[in-house]
Parts: structure tokens; C-alpha cells; sequence
């Protein structure tokens, strides 16, 4: 029942976009929902990390919109309540490389006319790439074919830069300084 808002839902559940599902019960008759990932979430070429709430707002960004994904540590929920979205997004369970790679199997980052992948500079060491920043530097280079070294952003800049941010998407990684900030790109017309 797509668009029906929970009108003609039999439960009344209804998720962020006001459509109407129903809820199946498990093995003890308790309710669930856990089937709709696997029955309702089955797109091609889409990773599944990424859920209909990050989809949702990489797809409604603009070319350079920035959006944050930052590690457990960052204080997510506090900046993302002063995004240009106003609310935290998730993509738990999962290293920031693994949030990365996700993101940008969909997200195209901004041209080499600028730079589009900033990372938190290490406090008292700025130039230091930690293994964290090095596993998504691999990331990036593979996405994007070639070497696209990210640029630092001291700390309390980055909290800065992030509060301009479209959306902030906490991760689950736990390692200090797993923190990065991308310019999203544009897509060329097909000719």
C-alpha cells in the first residue's frame, strides 16, 4: 500500500515516508518486522548496508551537499540534529571503510577540482594517517579509480563543517579518528 499513510494498514504501522505495512508475528505470535529487510529490500545493485533512510537522503542531496560518517565516538546525534536533515542516520554494526564503501557504490564525490573526501586530523599530529583513515583511503581510490587522497580537517573544524553538513551516518566503528566528510559529485548525462 504504497502512499496510503497507515489508512488501510491492519496494524497502523507506518514508516518514515507515511507507507503502510503489515506486521507478522514470529514463532511466540510476537510481532515482528525483521521480515520486511529480506522480502521488501530485494533491489539490485544496491548494497545492503544501506538502508531506506540513508538511501533516502543521499538521493536528495545536492552536487556539494556534504555528509558526514563518523565513528562511535563522534557525538553524532548532537551535530545531526544541526544538519540540513536534522535527525541521525544509521548504518550500525559495520566499520566506517565498510559505511564508505557502501555510501559511495551509490554516491558520486565531487570533481578533482576541489577535495571531496576529508578526514579528522589526528589532535597533536596532523599529518598522521591512521589505520582506520588508511582502510578508507583504500576505499575511496578503489571507488573512484585512481588515487584521491583526502585532505585533513582539524578536529574542531571538522565539528564545525559537520554541523553544515547535509546528514550525519553514525557507524559502528569503534577506533578513534573514524571520522570523514564527502562533497558529493554530480552524475553526467548519458549522450
Amino acid at each position: 500500500m504504497r502512499g496510503a499513510g497507515g489508512a488501510g494498514s491492519r496494524d497502523g504501522n507506518v514508516n518514515s515516508w507515511g507507507d503502510a505495512f503489515p506486521e507478522r508475528g514470529n514463532a511466540n505470535g510476537a510481532a515482528t518486522t525483521a521480515w520486511r529487510l529480506e522480502e521488501d529490500c530485494m533491489l539490485k545493485n544496491i548494497d545492503p548496508a544501506l538502508n531506506a533512510d540513508v538511501l533516502h537522503a543521499l538521493r536528495s542531496m545536492g552536487h556539494g551537499d556534504t555528509l558526514v560518517i563518523s565513528d562511535t565516538n563522534f557525538p553524532s546525534d548532537a551535530i545531526a540534529r544541526k544538519t540540513t536533515l536534522g535527525t541521525l542516520l544509521r548504518i550500525d554494526n559495520v566499520s566506517a571503510a565498510r559505511a564508505v564503501e557502501a555510501v559511495l557504490s551509490v554516491l558520486p564525490l565531487d570533481t578533482p577540482l576541489q577535495p571531496s573526501a576529508g578526514r579528522m586530523e589526528v589532535m597533536g599530529a596532523p599529518d598522521e594517517v591512521l589505520p582506520v583513515q588508511q582502510e578508507v583511503q583504500a576505499v575511496i581510490d578503489r571507488a573512484e579509480g585512481k588515487s584521491e587522497p583526502m585532505y585533513g580537517i582539524e578536529r574542531f573544524k571538522f565539528y564545525e563543517e559537520a554541523k553544515k553538513a547535509y546528514c550525519v551516518i553514525t557507524t559502528g566503528e569503534t577506533r578513534f579518528y573514524g571520522c570523514f566528510l564527502f562533497t558529493k559529485g554530480v552524475i553526467p548525462p548519458k549522450t
